[in-house]
């Protein structure tokens, strides 16, 4: 058996970057053609609520493409450019992966029904409710929650009501489609007025999804693990993900690598994409400005990954009590050029149009040189106009 291929680990830090469109500067535009494109490369972009400063998903995107305007990605679930599926959590998905759900929701009915959380919320009337909602959606057309009227107790978690849980059992299952968002919230419809070409399409064989999913997230990742292509889109299993990387790696099409550690950290045995040295000499050089991530940017989600390629420890604080947290509620790494180079906490006030820098932390041995600042300033600044505030402060 040959040996692995050994990498340094900031050259996989590059690769990774390059994979995840944060080598080059953003760019300019944002017409839905280049935004199509952005999210196909990234595979989704999770989708979330909080608004400290923007939203995850906006976030996300105009880090890569300076010209994207707030909820501008809507536009593309509305055109059926994309849809809403679930994968760690809601997500927006190229609608051309649509039947590859079909399994998913499959799987996750019955984990779903089992949950206590759902049955103590929807109790033994749950498939009389999901009949009732599934009923008025059929004769009346897209609704949301706020269309259901129930007078009894809600749930603990955001006071959702039992209709409201019914609505997205029957979106995680795919017996519904979200249609669009209004205010941020949901509006539902059955899928075959949705996608009718898309629902239309058969389910593909397990071993067509198998090679889907592992393959689109190689392709995504480049270096990996069998353990994070299972967990890319979390819609295959771990035993199946290793049997796929067994089979490529004896067809030659991936290959073994020992990852080097950062700063003296233990290295780590993975595989990667058998052309890997090939895109390692066509990697751009990184652009030399400042980018703030979304907490849930590809980047930095799975945060065991972060903190082997980039050294970089992330934690989302948000659902921690304020006396707990190390850092901040909603911090945003801090990206120059291919370097993590500490965190700021950031909060948007609409209503006086500022957007406030509650802390700024830099990571251990980065000095906040005057370029330094003077790039951050200039990422703040473009985060500011991107989010309609009119001036920055506190960010000393």
């Amino acid at each position: 058996m040959p040996r692995p291929l050994v990498l340094t680990a900031d050259r996989a830090a590059r690769l990774f970057l390059g994979a995840q469109g944060l080598l080059e500067p953003p760019d300019a535009g944002a017409s839905p053609t280049a935004l199509r494109r952005v999210i196909e490369a990234l595979g989704f972009v999770q989708v979330d609520s909080i608004q400290a400063a923007g939203r995850a998903q906006d976030l996300i995107l105009h880090a890569r493409l300076a010209g994207y305007r707030e909820g501008q990605v809507w536009d593309l679930l509305r055109d059926r450019s994309l849809f809403e599926g679930f994968t760690h959590d809601a997500s927006l998905v190229p609608v051309g992966w649509y039947p590859h759900w079909r399994p998913r929701w499959r799987r996750d009915d019955p984990r779903i029904r089992a949950h206590p959380w759902w049955r103590n919320l929807l109790g033994p009337e749950a498939d009389r409710i999901a009949d009732h909602v599934l009923a008025r959606i059929q004769d009346e057309g897209p609704l949301g929650s706020a269309d259901f009227d129930h007078p009894g107790k809600r749930g603990s978690w955001w006071g959702w009501k039992p209709q409201k849980a019914a609505l997205d059992h029957l979106w995680r299952t795919g017996r519904l489609a979200v249609v669009d968002r209004i205010g941020f919230q949901k509006r539902y419809d059955l899928p075959e007025r949705v996608y009718p070409e898309a629902h239309g399409l058969p389910e593909p064989s397990r071993e067509a999804h198998l090679a889907w999913a592992c393959g689109t997230a190689a392709e995504r990742l480049l270096v990996f693990t069998p353990r994070e292509l299972a967990a890319f889109w979390a819609c295959v299993d771990l035993p199946e993900a290793r049997a796929w990387c067994a089979t490529e790696q004896r067809a030659g099409r991936i290959i073994a690598v020992r990852v080097e550690g950062v700063e003296g950290s233990a290295s780590q045995e993975a595989l990667a994409l058998a052309d890997l040295e090939d895109r390692l000499e066509v990697l751009p050089e990184p652009w030399s400005g400042v980018r703030l991530l979304a907490p849930f940017d590809p980047l930095v989600r799975d945060r065991a990954r972060c903190l082997r390629r980039f050294g970089f420890d992330y934690r989302f604080e948000a659902f921690t009590p304020e006396a707990k947290r190390q850092y901040g509620y909603y911090t945003l790494p801090i990206l120059e050029g291919d370097r993590l180079v500490g965190r700021l906490d950031p909060r948007l006030h609409r209503g006086r149009r500022v957007l406030e820098v509650r802390g700024l932390w830099w990571e251990p041995g980065i000095r906040p040189t005057k370029v330094r600042r003077t790039r951050l300033e200039a990422a703040l600044a473009r985060l500011a106009g991107f989010l309609g505030a009119e001036r920055v402060e506190g960010s000393e």
